[in-house]
């Protein structure tokens, strides 16, 4: 598989998306062909604020897509005071926990990284201000409207990431309606190639108003019973629902030899819009869509016939889907008169249309899909829109969960975002490359957990131990290097030595008290003391040191040459004596010095003093 100097790796990845909190369980979803629409109660409807007369309206859904516990944060973890998060938009705050995760995920902890970290975020309509904070700020004297100006703009979402994770990259704010996500994603992966960032926090969240439904209305982009029938002859429309979504991205190159994690491969993207060319402010344009499709596979250097699927903006109308199809078409039909190769979906019609975070759903669903090779099904197909004529065109509709053929070349996939204005996104994935056997690591590895709260580290104990008993080919000595180096340290503790993920997972998992170790971190942390004793170590420790750590390997073999034993350093350590001890010791300090642990004090006694 060859690969560009221009392409960009997904590198991490996290979302809150409706029916689905984790990449995990979004991928359940996908699978499984669910749908995650919430129906609502009157009595539900009512305490969510919702005026009666409205209930008693025929037009009015009482359904949604929406996220639970928009209302829950863990300010202290981002340092932000009470009042602060009591005014902040929810936006902010669960786009942050996201962008958290989402490096986390990647395996960085941005106080240890170096080079530079952008952020290309945006938000959809602060409803919060409107609705919980406007007598407040009617009221508010003017250091108080700035505040609030502070924790509700839009302007801020992407600096106050940058701000609480300590990230120096580019910061930009990005709003385009619905292809902000994509948009953003194009942003980003200029500043990377242009040198401007080393990695990029990329991502939008939306929240529409929780447990509420919405009035119908003909003609409006709204479905009448709540379900998005993408593409389908019965398609009325789609259901706004809320979310948020968030990649981390690095040049290919860089996280091929940095060990990362690729979901997928950024191959090229595109934006442009549709200026006046069309019949309204908000109406799409075939011209416009097709254009930027084919520009987006221009700047990969693909050719269409080699996309065997496209997750389309599909939002379920009948205006807009045969318009999107079209433009697909007039695109493909520059390289490829092939017809009935390439799948065609819509996540809308399994979580609703996320306004600004739509375009981050539709590529996470996508990079996952490449990652796990297969296909997914766009639900409530049954019979094609009659103004589609997919018969002639590139395009099927998925509708089952398959196996995504491979056919002689990489898979690869397109993604494509329209904004209301006449911004439109196109982004070209291709599947990662073939990871690396792991190489054999040391017969046994530590693993480090944290956590602010006891009950915190409950739960990040009970997820550690699933996660290793659902991947147990997953490379431990990996994982500990991710858990080591990858995430911040916090108060409450625990380590484990484990010599594979099964064992890992049942210790875990089993709360092996005797093998698990606990602590509570007191303010920050001091210097460590080198305490050397001058008994040496177990053979058996020793020989497996010197078998699977290198610096170790290296300081013993050193101490052999220096006493005339040159090619007798498994000797020298199974000799005991003074001789024996000191080797030890003296690998064991170059070791912790190699690995960047610098002792503040020595307390020691014999040989070598």
């Amino acid at each position: 598989m060859t690969h560009s100097d221009a392409d960009v790796a997904i590198i991490g990845m996290a979302c809150r998306f409706p029916g689905a909190d984790s990449i995990e369980r979004f991928w359940d979803v996908l699978r499984e062909g669910r749908e995650t629409l919430t129906r609502y109660t009157d009595e539900e409807l009512l305490a969510a604020g919702v005026p009666a007369e409205h209930l008693a309206d025929p037009r009015y859904v009482k359904a949604g897509q929406g996220i639970p516990d928009v209302d829950l944060f863990d300010s202290e973890l981002f340092q932000i005071t009470h009042d602060e998060a009591e005014i902040l938009d929810p936006q902010h705050r669960i786009f942050l926990e996201c962008a958290l995760t989402a490096l986390e995920r990647a395996g960085y902890d941005p106080e240890r990284t170096e080079g530079h970290i952008g952020v290309y975020a945006g938000a959809g309509m602060n409803t919060y201000l409107l609705h919980n904070l406007s007598e407040r700020y009617r009221a508010a004297s003017s250091v108080d409207h700035y505040r609030l100006m502070l924790a509700n703009d839009k302007d801020f979402l992407a600096t106050r990431v940058s701000y609480k994770l300590n990230l120096r990259g580019p910061s930009l704010s990005v709003n385009t309606a619905c292809s902000t996500s994509l948009v953003a994603v194009h942003s980003a992966c200029l500043a990377l190639l242009g040198g401007e960032c080393d990695m990029a926090l990329v991502g939008a969240v939306h929240l529409a108003p929780p447990g509420q439904g919405y009035h119908y209305q003909e003609g409006m982009i709204f479905s009448p019973d709540g379900h998005c029938r993408a593409f389908d002859a019965a398609a009325q429309g789609t259901v706004i629902g809320s979310g948020a979504g968030v990649v981390v991205l690095k040049r290919l190159k860089a996280a091929l030899a940095d060990g990362d994690w690729i979901h997928a491969v950024i191959k090229g993207a595109a934006v442009n819009n549709d200026g006046s060319n069309k019949t309204g402010y908000t109406a799409p344009s075939i011209a416009g869509q097709a254009e930027v499709i084919a520009d987006a596979q221009e700047i990969a250097d693909v050719s269409p016939d080699t996309i065997g699927y496209v997750e389309a903006h599909g939002t379920g109308t009948p205006l807009g889907d045969p318009i999107e199809v079209a433009a697909l078409t007039r695109a493909f039909r520059e390289g490829t008169e092939e017809t009935g190769f390439c799948g065609l979906g819509s996540v809308k019609t399994n979580i609703g249309h996320l306004d600004t975070a739509a375009g981050m759903a539709g590529l996470i669903k996508t990079a996952l899909m490449l990652e796990h090779g297969s296909l997914v099904p766009s639900l409530h197909f049954t019979s094609p829109n009659p103004d589609i004529d997919f018969e002639s065109s590139p395009f099927y509709v998925t509708t089952s969960t398959t196996e995504w053929p491979a056919t002689g070349g990489p898979r690869r996939a397109g993604v494509s975002s329209f904004g209301i204005g006449g911004t439109n996104a196109h982004v070209v994935l291709q599947e990662p490359p073939a990871r690396n056997e792991a190489p054999r690591g040391r017969g046994r590895e530590l693993l480090v957990l944290s956590a602010r709260s006891e009950a915190g580290l409950r739960r990040a104990t009970t997820a550690l131990a699933r996660h290793l008993r659902q991947h147990p080919g997953l490379d431990l000595g990996a994982v500990a290097a991710t858990l080591g180096l990858g995430r911040r340290g916090h108060t409450h503790r625990l380590a484990l030595v484990a010599d594979g993920t099964r064992d890992a997972a049942m210790a875990l998992a089993l709360g092996k008290e005797e093998r698990l170790l606990r602590g509570v971190a007191d303010g920050e942390p001091s210097a460590p003391v080198l305490v050397l004793t001058g008994t040496g170590a177990d053979e058996a420790d020793a020989r497996e040191l010197y078998r699977s750590v290198p610096a170790y390997r290296s300081a013993v073999e050193a101490c052999a040459t220096a006493l005339a034993r040159a090619g007798e350093p498994d000797g020298l350590l199974a000799e005991g004596g003074v001789r024996a001890a000191f080797s030890h010791e003296y690998a064991l300090a170059t070791t912790l010095l190699d690995w960047g642990v610098t002792p503040g004090g020595l307390a020691a006694t014999g040989t070598g003093l």
